[in-house]
């Protein structure tokens, strides 16, 4: 399950779109979502993308921080 759809109108490389797609799927599992029409789901996309137009590349930096937003890791 790709970031891609939420992408609407972003502005991202294709390395940083791999990154986030695979922050996405992550956080996803781990919060159980599989529907991409799941409200949760476009949730999570959106504070990925948000991470991303903030600056943060690094997937494993990115990773913690979204788990962190949705109480996944101790902050």
């Amino acid at each position: 399950m790709p970031i891609v759809p939420f992408l609407a109108g972003q502005a991202f490389d294709q390395n940083q779109i791999e990154g986030m797609s695979t922050v996405f799927v992550d956080v996803c599992s781990k919060l159980g979502l599989a529907d991409r029409s799941d409200k949760m789901t476009e949730t999570v996309a959106r504070t990925i993308i948000e991470l991303a137009q903030r600056g943060v590349r690094d997937v494993g930096t990115m990773r913690t921080m979204a788990l962190r937003e949705f109480n996944l890791l101790e902050k």
